[in-house]
C-alpha cells in the first residue's frame, strides 16, 4: 500500500471516493499514475455494515450542518454519505444508461420558460463505449449476458398491475448487484437492506471494489477522515495543492499536479466557492458564475398501496423493479422529458409511517400500520429541469472545520410538477389494477440523486467544465462527479458518473503522457 509525501507535487489528488472519485482513482492507478485520494469520512469494512436501517443511516450519512431552503428539509437537504466509498455504500444499485436525446435536452425540448436548459458538450456516442466498460466493471445485470435479479413480492405486485394497464417494458432492471458470483463477490441473497450497505458485498461499491484494486497497484493512497477545505493555486492560476483537516483537526497541505473534485453536487461547489482568491473572487473556476447553480435532484415522489393480502415489501432486493414505458419525450402528456417507476419499500416497518404516511393519525392510520405486511411501494424518478435559482451557496454559519456551511435551495419547476402529477396518476392505476384497497401518494424525501452545480458546457460562459470535466478556467482542475451533469435525464445517475470517470481517466492519463497538463 503506497504512501506519498505531502510535498510530492507529481500526484493527482482526488477529493472524494464515491462513484466518480473511487472509479477515477482506480483507473488512473491502473495506468501507472500516482494518486492521493482524500475522503472526508471514515473507512468501514463489510463487518461494519449491519442489517439495521437506523444504525446504518447514522453511520453512513453526511450529517454535518447544512441548510435547506425552498422545498428542502431545513436540516437534511440531501441524503448522501460521508464515508470511504461515498454514496456507493448506500445506493440501491440501479444502473441505467441515459438515452441519446437526453444529452441534447435544449435541442430536443426547445426553450422552456424558467429552465436553464443546455445541450451537453458530448453525446451518447461519446459515452456509449464507457457505459459498456462501466457495466462490465460493476457486474450490471441485464448486460453482457448477465441474468437479471429475481423479483420479490413487491415487484410481483408492481409487474402484475403494470401489465394489466398495458405497460410493456417492465422487468427487474439493470442492477449493479450480482445475480451470479462475479469479481470475487457473491450473488445477491435477497437480504433486503441494500440501502443500508450490502453486508455481503454483492452490490458494487467503490469501498470494496475500485479502492482495494487501486491500492494493489502501489500507485494509490487513500486518506480517510480528511476534509478538504480549500484548493490552492499559483500566480498563473494553476492549482498547486489542497488544504485539508484530519480527524484530530490538524491542518495539512497536499501538493498536487492535478486536482479532481468528486465531492458530490453539494460539497464540490462548496469547496470551489470557498477557494475564492484575488484571482478568482467569485470562487475557483467560476468565471461563468455557474458554480453552485442548476442544482438538480430528479423529479421524485412515491406511491404506496395497501393490498388485500401479505406482500412483505421489505424483503428482497429493494429497487429491482422498473417500468420504463414513460421514460421517453412525449410532450402530449403535458411536460418535457420522461420518468421511470421503480420498486422501493418504505425501509421496513419503522420507516413506513415516516415515508408512506407522514403525519398520519386515527384508526385508519393505525390499521394500515397494523397491516404493514400488506403494503407495496414504488418510487418515481424523472428528469428535473435545471434552474439557475436552484443552487448551492455559502452560508454565514461555520462547520466544525471553520468552513462556511452549504446552503441548498430548491423549488420544483412547473414541468416537474406536471410530470409528478402524471406519474402519481399512472402509479395509482398500476396498484388499483393489481387490486389495491388504498393508494397513497407521497412527496419527495431528501434526494440521493444530486446533480448539476458545476455543469459541462461547450462554451465557458455557460458552465464550469468542458466535455472531459476539465474546468474552463483552470486546466489542471477537473470535476469528477455528478455535479458535472448538464441536465439530469430520467435515469438514476450512478452508471453515468462511473462511465464519465473512466472516460476522464483515459483523457487525464493521455494528457499527462503528452505533457499537456
Amino acid at each position: 500500500m503506497a504512501t506519498f509525501s505531502k510535498s510530492d507535487d507529481s500526484v493527482v489528488v482526488i477529493i472524494g471516493s464515491g462513484a466518480g472519485g473511487g472509479t477515477l482513482g482506480n483507473e488512473l492507478a491502473q495506468k501507472g499514475v500516482k494518486v492521493v485520494c482524500l475522503e472526508a469520512g471514515p473507512r468501514l469494512t463489510l463487518n461494519d455494515i449491519k442489517n439495521d436501517v437506523g444504525e446504518m443511516f447514522m453511520k453512513l450519512s453526511w450529517l454535518d450542518k447544512r441548510i435547506g431552503t425552498g422545498q428542502l428539509p431545513a436540516g437534511l437537504p440531501a441524503w448522501i454519505c460521508k464515508t470511504v466509498g461515498g454514496t456507493t455504500v448506500h445506493w440501491a444499485g440501479a444502473s441505467l444508461r441515459f438515452q441519446p436525446h437526453e444529452f441534447k435536452a435544449l435541442s430536443t425540448y426547445g426553450k422552456i420558460a424558467g429552465a436553464n436548459l443546455l445541450d451537453w458538450p458530448i453525446g451518447y456516442e461519446d459515452v456509449e463505449p464507457y457505459y459498456a466498460r462501466a457495466e462490465d466493471n460493476m457486474g450490471t445485470t441485464g448486460t453482457n449476458g448477465r441474468p437479471r435479479l429475481p423479483g420479490n413480492n413487491n415487484y410481483k405486485v408492481f409487474e402484475y398491475g403494470a401489465r394489466k394497464i398495458g405497460y410493456k417494458n417492465v422487468h427487474t432492471g439493470n442492477m449493479s448487484i450480482n445475480s451470479l458470483e462475479y469479481d470475487e463477490r457473491p450473488a445477491c441473497r435477497q437480504i433486503g437492506f441494500c440501502m443500508s450497505g450490502c453486508a455481503i458485498g454483492a452490490k458494487w461499491s467503490s469501498l470494496y471494489t475500485e479502492i482495494p484494486k487501486a491500492e494493489a497497484t502501489g500507485n494509490y493512497e487513500i486518506r480517510p477522515d480528511s476534509m478538504v477545505i480549500k484548493i490552492n493555486h499559483n500566480a498563473s492560476g494553476k492549482v498547486t495543492g489542497v488544504v485539508y483537516k484530519d480527524k484530530d483537526g490538524a491542518t495539512h497541505e497536499q501538493k498536487a499536479h492535478i486536482v479532481c473534485v468528486a465531492g458530490n453536487s453539494i460539497e464540490t461547489p462548496r469547496l470551489l466557492l470557498n477557494s475564492a482568491s484575488n484571482m478568482f473572487p467569485s470562487g475557483l473556476a467560476n468565471s461563468s458564475g455557474q458554480v453552485g447553480r442548476n442544482y438538480m435532484a430528479h423529479m421524485t415522489g412515491a406511491v404506496y398501496a395497501m393490498m388485500p393480502g401479505p406482500v412483505y415489501q421489505h424483503r428482497g432486493t429493494q429497487m429491482a423493479g422498473i417500468i420504463k414505458d414513460e421514460d421517453g419525450h412525449n410532450p402530449s402528456r403535458g411536460f418535457a422529458g420522461g420518468y421511470e417507476l421503480e420498486t422501493l419499500p418504505a425501509f421496513g416497518l419503522p420507516g413506513f409511517p415516516a415515508y408512506a404516511k407522514p403525519g398520519g393519525w386515527g384508526r385508519d392510520y393505525a390499521k394500515d400500520i397494523e397491516n404493514y405486511r400488506n403494503s407495496a411501494g414504488l418510487w418515481i424518478v424523472g428528469e428535473d429541469m435545471p434552474q439557475e435559482s436552484n443552487r448551492v451557496t455559502l452560508a454565514p454559519d461555520k462547520d466544525q472545520h471553520g468552513m462556511p456551511v452549504a446552503k441548498v435551495h430548491y423549488l420544483d419547476h412547473p414541468n416537474d410538477t406536471a410530470m409528478r402529477n402524471h406519474a402519481w396518476k399512472q402509479a395509482t392505476a398500476v396498484y388499483e389494477a393489481a387490486g389495491a384497497k388504498k393508494v397513497y401518494t407521497r412527496m419527495p424525501f431528501p434526494s440521493t440523486h444530486n446533480m448539476g452545480t458545476c455543469r459541462l458546457s461547450a462554451k465557458s460562459r455557460d458552465g464550469v467544465a468542458n466535455g472531459w470535466g476539465q474546468t474552463h478556467d483552470v486546466k489542471n482542475l477537473f470535476i469528477s462527479d455528478g455535479s458535472q451533469f448538464t441536465t439530469s435525464a430520467a435515469e438514476n445517475p450512478t452508471l453515468t458518473i462511473v462511465a464519465l470517470a473512466i472516460r476522464q481517466a483515459d483523457y487525464i492519463a493521455d494528457q499527462m503522457a503528452k505533457n499537456n497538463i
